[in-house]
């Protein structure tokens, strides 16, 4: 039986990015004078952690202050190319009392894409205007910082399939260098549900967006959003709030895709996180 060795190699691709990314979550402890404050999650590039401390005291991380709830739980997450180095500052009687620690680096893999349209890689100079539009619109959503909590559930996957692409992969489309790819992509057949990870609310819906075709933002919480591209179908209208594992979506190409499939992202604000290690099984 003859068999087509370019099968072979997709089958093999498909089996290794179907196997389950997992990191073990880790739980510190740093002391600020009479203040213990603990965080626990992935301390690894494109980790999310979640802290707890005292309710009177003020954190500050990359220049920002933290949110927190009444409970004094917060969260901070380490970009794709966060450095070894994270400090984290607490305000103690007005003054700034800052610890460090470490976080892990990874190794990204390099992904070719060929078969896009030529103008999905190198836009023509007229859409300028509107990509730079629904870009500012992303990234107002991205901005938000809001007191929802539900960022404090535990996620779940959104659709069923085949990861046929992983956080942080360097893109080369066409045979050009891309920006590295910043979520993970589910293949699926056209029109498989799409369903809320956690409790959110809906603040984007739209059905055709340049790069990313139809396309929902949901606000977790705390500076933590969600992105779904390509969809062929959206079931939400901005302002719903949704609740965990309700449908929000169906599977597509639309946008700059090669075939059917999910690409979710996750966000902390301006760090882009890795939906795998979100994930709790």
């Amino acid at each position: 039986m003859n068999i087509n060795k370019n099968i072979i190699i997709i089958i093999i691709i498909f089996i290794f990015f179907k196997i389950p990314f997992s990191i073990a979550k880790e739980s510190l402890t740093l002391s600020y004078e009479n203040i213990d404050l603990t965080l626990k999650g992935n301390f690894i590039q494109g980790g999310l952690v979640i802290g707890k401390t005292n309710l009177n005291s003020f954190i500050i991380f990359k220049n920002k202050k933290i949110r927190q709830t009444p409970d004094g739980l917060f969260v901070i997450g380490f970009g794709r190319d966060h450095p070894e180095t994270a400090s984290l500052s607490l305000e103690i009687n007005k003054e700034l009392i800052t610890k460090s620690f470490k976080i892990k680096q990874r190794i990204y893999k390099t992904q070719k894409i060929n078969g896009l349209q030529k103008k999905m890689v190198t836009p023509p100079k007229s859409f300028y205007e509107r990509i730079i539009r629904e870009n500012k619109a992303i990234k107002e959503v991205r901005d938000l910082d809001s007191n929802l909590d539900f960022v404090f559930q535990k996620f779940n996957w959104p659709t069923q399939g085949v990861i046929s692409g992983v956080f942080g992969s360097q893109r080369i489309l066409n045979g050009k260098p891309k920006r590295p790819h910043y979520g993970i992509d589910i293949a699926a057949k056209k029109g498989t549900t799409v369903v809320a990870p956690t409790e959110s609310i809906v603040k984007m819906a739209e059905k055709d967006l340049y790069y990313t075709g139809g396309t929902i933002m949901l606000d977790h919480g705390h500076g933590v959003t969600s992105v779904f591209s390509h969809l062929s179908s959206i079931n939400v209208k901005v302002g719903d709030k949704v609740l965990k594992n309700q449908k929000i979506g169906e599977v597509g190409s639309t946008g700059r895709s090669t075939g059917p499939h999910l690409d979710w992202r996750v966000n902390w604000f301006d760090q882009r996180l890795d939906p795998l290690l979100l994930l709790e099984n």
